[in-house]
């Protein structure tokens, strides 16, 4: 099932930042009125979910008040209507609606006070932004959100001040502008912490503390979620202590703290008095038992929750929470052997959900409702109806313009298609899928934000599983599993032979599968960073067809059953090949040899390891390379290959290392990157370093003693160097030097980590450990006019996080977000002696003319020399640019 919790749709109902709440009628002159009463059963109506509904009285409000020349409530019950029109999706009736209300507010005619009138339309602004924000259109959101911003400061509303700033910091994120949304948000953090207790700041505490989980800074969402629990238990209100608990339970489950995330769910259950925050925290919590495999405890819970949900009027919150306890029984279905719930069961709350949805005319809601019930069908094997069903909801998505949904019954309709052999059909429906995600790309982080925390279960499927359709040979209709084969057959598959490049897959099939490979990358840096941060702008080909025809472009991808790899040669048509492996067994090699590789004893298992993935990557292409006169192997890695360095792959037959015969990069993709030479001019390098033993933010650091004379023979061998070294070593210095100073190199000399999580991604200055956005915005502060970029960041002494699959993340995040052309790292820290013979080599060889990847070759064949063990001479890794 869809898990409506991650991808955001659920999350509405607990995340007031995401539901424009509802403005509350003016006091009118001649006093309440039949109309004002229809507004206010509207108000009801909107706030139960009950979208349609509410739409047709507030039309029939609007009306009267046109009728009675009421231009203010007018005004008002427009911008009402247009929070309505945004929650079913239909944004062009959303923004008639409140272009209506602007005109009116504007115009000033029977429009009230000039005070009355400036409050309307500082409101007005601010659901024109959600408006703009929701179609992914976040520069003019953030314009419109200072415009409502300056006239809340001129009447001194501050609540809705700080709202509107908590907004603003949400389309600055959008943007990837972190250090500006980080300064709002911390300036409305202090504001509320300082009003009285109120329910306002409690509310605006949570709202501000759902928005930290969502932009990734989990430490400070707990925080602020603390401070509104504590305001909501000061002023015993049982409905705000629900809700902060709830939202507390969902960042301690995004900080992996279940046990925390289960107490509060447990909690928040206990006090509510609202039902439907009652089962959300059951529901959350059915989830988390399922997920630490208590399926007794959640047997139990789960017919709690389904006498729960009978009495539960119909509403949009009333089907989501269906569709989510479906989606929860089925799990529970398929864990246990007993026949409570049935599948019958499961399908009667989804019908029912359909139904719901359809009497309050809910379309959004309904292709959720019928989609879900369409993958319940696909998990029984009743393909037929699986089919119509997901037909159906993929045409009412796209009937109201829905790509967020649209894709996911697009990537359903592709499995069911490929689980009924129509491979054709199943590439075509997967096709479509990737390009609806493609089309989404920034604004699916308006639309959903949650969607970063089920990137593994929602998105990435849809790309690799098109790429293992376009790569089967032709012959192939399905993977065999290896249990599913004889003894013999099984042995052979495992036995990891790699087979030659084949011309059976046709080169279309190969580009486009080059093109989704490329563009995965892409979507895990942007679900990295939590925005579309990174912009496309090289094709492809001419990378090595022109600029440098002497580098091949290897392209590994990990399917469950093979270990496909996409060869692009200078000037010639991509060549394919493949080894028959299941992908647990490429991850436990790959994890075996990144152990050994930390072990200096351990030479001799590195090379038999790292001969396999040789065998797997290299050797079938070895003669072409050679034939093509190829000098510099270009990666882009895929997965857990990131986490090992391409330069320790052994070659048995010639008992060479990969570094021995190739030069050596790599690059999150060929898109991002526009190679151009090193400017063959004076370098100019800002290097800086902490050489001694440090305690920061609860961590230690072990001294650098090396560190001092790696900065001083850098200097040497560049034309022109600043230098920061231990206490002068300050963000607010490196910044300072930045932004005065034309730094074609950057050199960081200093402990760093990186990892899957931005938020554990880091660089130590004397003081702070840099964050991986701070140090984004850090090497951005240059100005672009006058300076051109820096050429080369280079982090010596850094690492990757330990038991992090995907930490090697946080090395392409930092080096591909900045804006560098390069960056040399470090995969883990080594003797910094070493680290600094290395680096001198490599910036003597750069003055010599030699580019960066041979440089880097040249350097590390260098400690080679004297030092055989890869833990020493392997760790280096040049991202970006080569040349």
């Amino acid at each position: 099932m869809q898990n409506l919790t991650e991808q955001g749709e659920w999350g509405k109902q607990e995340s007031t930042e995401r539901s424009p709440t509802f403005h509350s009628l003016l006091s009118l002159k001649n006093g309440p009125s039949q109309t004002a009463s229809v507004v206010e059963q509207g108000k009801i109506l909107y706030d139960t979910g009950q979208f349609t509904e509410a739409v047709k009285l507030l039309q029939q409000a609007a009306t009267a008040f046109k009728t009675s020349k009421d231009g203010l409530q007018e005004a008002m019950t427009l911008s009402n209507l247009s929070l309505a029109y945004q929650q079913l999706g239909l944004w062009a009736e959303a923004e008639e609606a409140i272009a209506q209300s602007l005109k009116l507010l504007q115009s000033g005619e029977n429009t009230g006070t000039s005070g009355e009138q400036s409050q309307l339309i500082a409101q007005a602004l601010d659901v024109q932004g959600q408006l703009q924000l929701a179609q992914g259109q976040a520069e003019a959101a953030l314009t419109t959100w200072q415009k409502a911003a300056d006239i809340y400061q001129q009447i001194g509303d501050k609540a809705r001040l700080t709202r509107n700033q908590i907004n603003s910091a949400q389309a600055l994120q959008t943007l990837g502008l972190y250090l500006q949304a980080n300064k709002i948000l911390n300036e409305v953090q202090q504001t509320l912490t300082s009003l009285p207790d109120s329910l306002i700041v409690a509310t605006g505490l949570r709202s501000l503390g759902n928005v930290r989980r969502v932009v990734g800074d989990l430490n400070v969402s707990r925080l602020v979620l603390g401070n509104s629990l504590a305001v909501a238990k000061r002023l015993q209100s049982p409905k705000a202590i629900a809700e902060a608990q709830l939202s507390l339970g969902n960042t301690a489950r995004a900080q992996q703290d279940t046990e925390a995330a289960l107490q509060y769910y447990q909690e928040a259950a206990a006090v509510s008095v609202s039902s439907i925050t009652r089962i959300q925290a059951h529901l959350n919590l059915l989830s988390l038992l399922l997920e630490k495999k208590q399926d007794q405890n959640a047997l139990a819970l789960s017919s709690q929750i389904q006498s729960e949900i009978s009495n539960l009027p119909p509403s949009r919150a009333s089907v989501y929470t269906r569709i989510k306890f479906a989606e929860n029984l089925t799990q529970l279905k398929e864990k246990i052997s007993i026949d409570t719930p049935s599948w019958l069961n499961i399908a009667q709350q989804l019908s029912t959900a359909i139904e719901q949805a359809q009497s309050l005319q809910d379309r959004r809601a309904e292709s959720y409702a019928m989609g879900s019930l369409g993958e319940l069908y696909e998990k029984t094997g009743q393909f037929s109806d699986a089919q119509e069903l997901t037909d159906k909801a993929l045409f009412i998505a796209q009937s109201i313009d829905a790509s967020d949904i649209a894709y996911q019954w697009q990537w359903q309709l592709g499995r069911i298609l490929k689980k009924k052999g129509d491979i054709k059909g199943a590439i075509a429906s997967y096709n479509v899928a990737y390009n609806t995600l493609q089309s989404l790309r920034g604004d699916l982080v308006a639309i959903n934000p949650d969607v970063q925390f089920s990137f593994r279960e929602n998105i990435e499927p849809v790309y690799r599983e098109l790429v293992e359709l376009l790569l089967r040979s032709p012959q192939s209709t399905a993977s065999v599993p290896f249990e599913k084969l004889d003894q013999q057959d099984a042995s052979l598959l495992k036995a990891n032979t790699p087979r030659s490049p084949e011309e059976g897959i046709n080169q279309d099939n190969l580009k486009l599968a080059r093109n989704v490979i490329e563009s995965l990358q892409l979507a895990e840096l942007d679900n990295f960073f939590r925005s579309a941060c990174l912009n496309p702008t090289q094709e492809l080909d001419p990378v090595v067809d022109k600029k440098d025809q002497r580098a091949a472009v290897i392209y590994p991808i990990i399917l469950p059953d093979r270990l496909d790899v996409i060869l692009k040669l200078p000037n010639q048509e991509l060549r394919h090949y493949k080894t028959a492996i299941a992908q647990n067994d490429v991850e436990k090699t790959i994890a075996e040899l990144r152990k050994n590789l930390l072990d200096v004893t351990a030479t001799g298992r590195v090379q038999q390891q790292s001969q396999q993935i040789y065998n797997w990557l290299i050797r079938p292409a070895q003669t072409e390379l050679v034939n093509s006169g190829i000098k510099t192997l270009v990666f882009v890695l895929d997965g857990e290959l990131r986490n090992i360095p391409m330069a320790v792959l052994y070659d048995k037959q010639q008992k060479k290392y990969l570094i021995e015969k190739y030069a050596i990069a790599l690059t999150p993709g060929l898109q991002l990157l526009d190679p151009k030479p090193l400017r063959q001019v004076q370098l100019n390098a800002l290097t800086a370093g902490v050489s001694e033993k440090r305690p920061v933010e609860g961590k230690e650091f072990p001294q650098l003693e090396n560190v001092p004379r790696e900065l001083k023979e850098i200097k040497s061998e560049v034309s022109k160097s600043e230098e920061l070294l231990n206490q002068q070593f300050t963000q607010t210095n490196l910044q300072n030097k930045l932004q005065t100073v034309a730094f074609s190199v950057v050199h960081l000399a200093t402990h760093g980590e990186f990892s899957s999580d931005a938020e554990k991604t880091f660089i130590l200055t004397w003081d702070k450990l840099v964050k991986v956005k701070e140090f984004d915005n850090l090497l951005r502060v240059s100005d672009k006019d006058r300076f051109s970029g820096i050429e080369l960041l280079v982090l010596s002494a850094c690492q990757t996080a330990e038991g992090d699959k995907r930490a090697a993340l946080g090395l392409a995040g930092i080096a591909m977000r900045a804006g560098v052309r390069s960056t040399l790292a470090t995969l883990w820290s080594i003797d910094d002696r070493s680290t600094a013979d290395v680096m001198s080599e490599f910036y003597r060889q750069l003055k010599a003319g030699v580019n960066k990847a041979q440089a880097l070759q040249r350097a590390q064949l260098g400690v080679f020399a004297k030092e055989k063990a890869p833990y020493f001479w392997a760790p280096y890794v040049l991202v970006g640019n080569w040349l």
